[in-house]
């Protein structure tokens, strides 16, 4: 597969993965332009085990963080506007701003492979199948890792207003 068409095909996802990052379109289209020069350098490293997908998000993950450390600054995260069965409100918790920071600060110490996997989904707004090859398993498996990492965030808020209600 020449590197035009891996350019052409993958493209569109690896905008999607950098915009769940941020809410600055301009800056999604920057580090995804960064992503693909990036890769183009790297591509003789590329040994084909993982999909090139996920090697695609991993360069487009580092870039971001870089860009942030950067400049100094934390992003936040623009929410879905309707809450349904298969998200409980997760969603309007994200929407209150200290909600949103207690969220993200335990989302960035999850283990793997739930805070990708809950990251890609609902900030990505990836579908499972997407999600399960990029990790090179099913979506099933995704399904199962995206519902175990919601009930860890569920479980995690619960016990914080637990804590705040005996104060």
């Amino acid at each position: 597969m020449d590197f035009e068409q891996i350019y052409r095909e993958y493209f569109k996802d690896v905008f999607l993965y950098v915009r769940s990052l941020t809410t600055q379109e301009g800056l999604a289209e920057e580090i995804t332009q960064e992503t693909f020069t990036k890769a183009l350098k790297a591509i003789d490293s590329y040994d084909g085990k993982k999909d090139i997908r996920a090697w695609l998000f991993t360069i487009a993950k580092n870039s971001f963080y870089t860009h942030c450390r950067q400049q100094k600054h934390y992003v936040e995260y623009e929410l879905p506007k309707n809450c349904t069965d298969d998200f409980p409100c997760i969603e309007e918790r994200l929407a209150e701003e200290e909600t949103a920071f207690l969220i993200h600060k335990f989302l960035h110490q999850m283990e793997e492979p739930y805070k990708e996997v809950f990251n890609l989904r609902v900030f990505g707004e990836l579908p499972f199948e997407k999600i399960g090859a990029i990790f090179g398993k099913s979506a099933g498996w995704a399904r199962v890792t995206f519902y175990r990492g919601k009930k860890q965030i569920i479980a995690y808020m619960e016990g914080l207003e637990h804590e705040r209600n005996q104060l």
